[in-house]
């Protein structure tokens, strides 16, 4: 595909415009380089930023996913944000289903696209990652102070350009044929975040709309965590997003987190 040039800066106030959010957006900080959206999104948690704050970046020197692997993004091309959420203890578990649900839901929206999430919040289409989701917490004496979502979703990059993502990796340009403004995706997500995050302060949970959209279940896959793997069925997820695995041997374990490897 042709490399699509670099779009205008982000800006806080285009990101706002008429965004019809309860709580996410309301707060939007727009940067130019960081070193990750995530530790920004953190500092400004601690010192009190409110639920819903969104820090986005241009570019990241230090963007990292799940078990610190660095998170390769052309400058200007993809979205790179975080958002910081202050829900109740109980509902952490839902804001991964939340923010999966939310690229997806946009992804299929924008760009008629069909993802499928490989578990727990790999956003993918045919196959290939379009989305790595992050999310850290601080839980002190069992209260929640906070959670950061970081999102790394690739709208306009040609991953074919780099060897070490191109067999993974695709964006919605490469899935399309055609580019996409961030501004609009952006808020797309944002907008389908803020009415997940709302339906779960309000007694509805994205667990049944997350768990039809996973294609892991019912497929042979590794799971490995820390010096542990696992190997065996992807039998069903339970509602905190928990994956239960039944071994060759017939006995079943969950898992509560892991880095899945699908198999034939």
């Amino acid at each position: 595909m042709r490399v699509a040039q670099s779009e205008g800066l982000l800006d806080a106030a285009q990101v706002q415009l008429n965004l019809g959010t309860e709580v996410v957006g309301r707060r939007v900080v727009c940067l130019d380089k960081v070193g990750s959206t995530m530790d920004v999104a953190r500092a400004e948690a601690e010192a009190g930023a409110p639920d819903g704050t969104v820090i986005v970046a241009e570019e990241q020197t230090a963007g990292r996913g799940r078990f610190q692997r660095a998170w390769l993004s052309p400058r200007g091309q993809d979205l790179l944000f975080s958002v910081i959420f202050r829900p109740r203890l109980t509902q952490l578990p839902l804001l991964n289903m939340a923010a999966t649900l939310a690229i997806a839901h946009a992804a299929s929206t924008l760009a008629g696209l069909h993802p499928a999430v490989k578990w727990p919040n790999d956003v993918r289409v045919d196959g290939k990652k379009l989305c790595g989701i992050l999310l850290e917490d601080v839980i002190e004496a069992g209260e929640l102070k906070h959670a950061v979502v970081g999102i790394g979703l690739n709208v306009n990059m040609d991953a074919s350009r780099y060897p070490e993502i191109a067999s993974i990796a695709t964006s919605l340009a490469m899935a399309t044929g055609r580019r996409f403004s961030r501004l609009t995706v952006l808020r797309a997500v944002l907008q389908e975040l803020d009415r997940l995050y709302v339906g779960m302060q309000r007694g509805m949970s994205p667990f049944a709309d997350w768990r039809a959209s996973l294609e892991t279940l019912g497929k042979r896959v590794q799971v490995r965590w820390q010096e542990t793997m696992e190997e065996g069925v992807a039998t069903d997820v339970d509602a905190e997003g928990n994956l239960f695995l039944t071994r060759d041997d017939g006995t079943f374990v969950k898992l509560v987190a892991g880095e899945v490897t699908l198999q034939a």
